[in-house]
């Protein structure tokens, strides 16, 4: 899955892939895109500019302790982060992401990224290689799966709330698959009615 730490909704939907790990056999594995490279040059309002630009610092902080630590602790620190902007509802900037790395124990210096560009290439690759398969029309979260005859399927999605436990996410990743590999679909829609809910 392909997420930007920002997007309540890929959090929602990380937390069901999470799920649909304990009841299925699939390997969730985490990968960084970004909402403010995916923006760059559209024709934003000021407020959605602004928080674009405050985008920046959490995935670049992502991005270094990837390449840092590993895909284990990107995990664990999009978990910290998600905890804390989305369920804490704490302010973007370098408390929260000095709280996010010293709740998985890294190093708080690693905040410094935040407004470094030393990243930005291996975040740009990241990005693409999320993006490529589902194009430019999309957000987050993006996800890439195994797909018939051993190729693969990537979808933006799914866009759900409350995530699903138990069974219930097992059976919505069966469903996602299926509809996901059926050649020629693209999209499944409609109007969201609630609020992103985050238990």
């Amino acid at each position: 899955m392909w997420f930007d730490p920002l997007c309540p909704w890929a959090w929602i939907t990380s937390r069901w892939l999470l799920e649909v790990e304990q009841v299925r056999d699939v390997d969730i594995r985490f990968h960084v895109m970004s909402l403010s490279v995916l923006n760059e040059g559209r024709d934003l309002p000021e407020e959605y500019q602004d928080i674009m630009r405050q985008g920046w610092g959490p995935v670049r902080v992502c991005v270094a302790v990837e390449q840092a630590h590993g895909a284990e602790k990107l995990a664990k620190l999009y978990t910290a982060m998600g905890t804390r902007i989305h369920l804490g509802k704490e302010e973007l900037g370098r408390d929260m992401l000095v709280g996010a790395l010293t709740d998985v124990g890294l190093d708080p210096a690693l905040a410094d990224a935040a407004e470094s560009t030393q990243y930005d290439d291996a975040l740009r690759a990241s990005h693409e290689a999320g993006m490529r398969p589902v194009g430019t029309e999309v957000g987050t979260p993006v996800v890439h799966a195994p797909g018939p005859d051993g190729g693969q399927v990537a979808f933006f999605g799914p866009v759900i709330t409350p995530a699903p436990k138990g069974e219930a996410a097992g059976r919505l990743w069966d469903g996602v698959l299926l509809v996901s590999a059926t050649p020629g679909f693209y999209e499944l829609k409609r109007t969201r009615t609630q609020p992103p809910i985050f238990d």
